[in-house]
């Protein structure tokens, strides 16, 4: 008798807990995760970027920005960093500041790594297998910050060259990333010059997102002139949505050297379908694409015209950003509403 009570007993322990691991909330999570399509911060909230990218890499000394970006109303800044292959390596010591700034300032952080630019087209430029490795020596800086940090492997990995094994370089990627113990979301550029106007990243998007044994994987699209009517935007990230697959657009400028972008329509389709989007970029850019710079000489009292639209403009960062539950705020409520790489050896405007 003692003995069946003691199997029952087990029994009932064993669905107590099945039942207490099916109800826990999402906000257990150590850090942000994708669900339908969606990414959630760790307190288990649905988070949309608003953001811009910052050249940190070229620009080490402007720490500075990371406050001033914050004050201009963004919830999220997109990190450039290098891996030592084509610019000066980013220590683990320097990303662990870059992520403090990031924090104390109440920002997300996603992290990219800029070498892998136009592999296969670019000359020097690296594979992901081989930024896999940068994130693997610096993964003392990463430990942790979950709740506050995305990895975006490597900024456009291919050029209009060679991009066919895009899926399987990406999927290898992710999963060479999670048997080393990167728990992190991670965020993947499209091929192209991260503008995909082959689809290769789009028809194989499903494929990729399963191949993350954590399904935890967020896809960017950059739009340049690929992107210059709406039809084009509402098209392209229509079809994430539809497939229930989560994308950002973590790259887009108002001009540029291959076409005049629809940013109205970039901005007005992300906000009414709560996709994220982080524009090029603060400060820095070379002289031949100067206009893609928010800020002259990296003074935040001085917007450009395109940092004007962005910040200020309708569907906005200023009008639709809320910042990150885990920082305790959610501030304001949003309303309804051929290569681009051009750069020198100290700056880069994709």
């Amino acid at each position: 008798m003692r003995k069946r009570l003691s199997v029952a007993g087990v029994a009932l322990l064993t669905a107590l807990a099945a039942i207490f691991v099916f109800v826990q909330p999402a906000h257990a999570a150590a850090g942000f995760t994708v669900s339908n399509g969606k990414l959630h911060d760790a307190n288990g909230n649905e988070f949309i970027m608003r953001g811009v990218n910052h050249m940190h890499t070229w620009y080490p000394q402007q720490t500075s920005s990371f406050a001033n970006i914050k004050a201009l109303g963004a919830n999220t800044v997109r990190v450039v960093l290098a891996s030592g292959d084509r610019w000066t390596k980013n220590s683990a010591a320097d990303v662990s500041n870059v992520i403090s700034l990031c924090r104390t300032n109440k920002l997300i952080c996603v992290l990219e790594v800029h070498d892998t630019t136009g592999y296969g087209e670019q000359s020097g430029a690296i594979t992901l297998d081989r930024a896999v490795d940068y994130w693997l020596s610096i993964a003392s800086a990463l430990q942790g910050q979950e709740k506050y940090v995305i990895v975006n492997i490597g900024n456009e990995p291919y050029g209009n060259q060679g991009y066919g094994t895009w899926a399987t370089d990406t999927s290898n990627a992710i999963k060479r990333l999670r048997a080393n113990g990167f728990s992190h979301t991670i965020m993947v550029d499209a091929p192209n010059w991260g503008q995909d106007w082959s689809f290769t990243m789009r028809n194989n998007a499903a494929s990729v997102f399963d191949a993350d044994p954590q399904k935890n994987t967020v896809f960017s699209v950059h739009m340049y002139g690929v992107f210059d009517t709406a039809a084009e935007i509402s098209d392209y990230l229509g079809r994430f949505r539809a497939a229930r697959l989560p994308i950002v657009v973590g790259e887009f400028g108002h001009n540029h050297s291959d076409g005049n972008p629809d940013e109205d329509a970039i901005l007005s389709y992300s906000q009414a379908n709560g996709i994220g989007y982080l524009g090029w970029s603060w400060s820095g850019n070379s002289s031949d694409v100067g206009y893609l710079d928010m800020v002259v000489n990296f003074d935040p009292n001085n917007l450009s015209s395109w940092g004007q639209r962005l910040f200020n403009g309708p569907n906005g960062i200023k009008q639709t950003a809320r910042e990150a539950s885990v920082y305790g705020g959610a501030s304001p409520t949003p309303t309804s509403p051929a290569p681009c790489l051009l750069y020198r050896s100290d700056a880069a405007d994709d």
